[in-house]
């Protein structure tokens, strides 16, 4: 599609991170932008910051956990400005679960399914209907990760599966808008091809109650700065993606309407490739085998 001023953009985690980057580079489109975020403060201060900028921003707080929040979402969005162009479905959390699954905390795996699955798919069912109504272009973009998306890191399998479903349910969700000849359509993204300088990395600072802990965590949470530390320790190389690439590879995607939002990386062709070729052999996951611990 056709990025053209006036349009209007919807993004949800949109206060930091990837989904401010996202909600920059459609204002700098001279898209109207509707930011949803959990974080009221730092809501505030995003919508603040693209104002000051000359940007058109409509800003509502929203668990996209929690589908009556999305649906009401969508009906501001729609009642400020009378239409929605691009939906990113952005918002993401990391569990924080420890261990080995058996041992999970399960409201580890209800909090992220909540935000990384069930948030995409309230987005969906909220948005996309009226979007079809329409008859306008518009396009719908589902933030997965190569941790799942490509193949699981078992450090972060809870993680890993919720982003698993985020590729098979925007695949299903091309499918299903290709069959009705619709005038959407729909990507996947994979940030990177590096690491991310993301809220992410303490997401249980935003932990509702209603998914908090049953048992204690036995190591504090780290921040992304001692996960870089404690890798460089470790002898591993550290390079990071700026947020601002991986706006721009959306906005490009969606142009060119592009499913896979997949960046160049010779690391992830070769996961893509040791996952096929175990499948296609019917043989053992060997490419986890770097990640199976003692």
């Amino acid at each position: 599609m056709d990025l053209r001023a006036g349009q209007v953009a919807v993004v949800t985690g949109a206060a930091s991170g990837i989904g401010l980057a996202l909600a920059g580079r459609f204002a700098a489109e001279g898209l109207k932008v509707v930011l949803a975020d959990v974080e009221e403060a730092a809501l505030e201060k995003a919508a603040a910051g693209l104002r000051a900028r000359g940007a058109e921003v409509h800003a509502r707080v929203v668990d996209v956990g929690v589908r009556e929040q999305v649906v009401a979402l969508a009906e501001s969005a729609y009642d400020t400005y009378g239409a929605v162009h691009v939906l990113c479905n952005n918002a993401g959390v990391g569990s924080g679960a420890e261990g080995r699954m058996w041992e999970h905390d399960p409201n580890d795996w209800r909090w992220a399914f909540a935000v990384n699955v069930w948030g995409v798919f309230h987005g969906i069912q909220a948005f996309v209907p009226r979007m079809l109504a329409s008859g306008q272009p518009g396009h719908v973009v589902n933030t997965s990760s190569g941790d799942g998306g490509i193949a699981p890191l078992p450090t972060a399998s809870v993680y890993a599966v919720t982003k698993a479903a985020v590729v098979t349910m925007t695949e299903s969700l091309y499918a299903h808008l290709r069959s009705e000849h619709a005038r959407v359509g729909a990507s996947v993204l994979f940030p990177g091809p590096h690491m991310l300088r993301t809220g992410l990395w303490e997401s249980h600072r935003n932990r509702p109650g209603r998914y908090a802990k049953r048992r204690p965590r036995r190591t504090p949470y780290r921040s992304l700065d001692q996960w870089e530390a404690a890798m460089r320790a470790a002898g591993h190389e550290v390079r990071f993606t700026p947020v601002e690439e991986v706006a721009e590879l959306v906005v490009d995607g969606v142009r060119t309407d592009r499913f896979w939002l997949l960046p160049a990386s010779e690391h992830s062709d070769d996961r893509i490739r040791a996952r096929a070729r175990s499948m296609l052999e019917r043989s053992a996951p060997s490419y986890l085998e770097s990640f199976i611990l003692d």
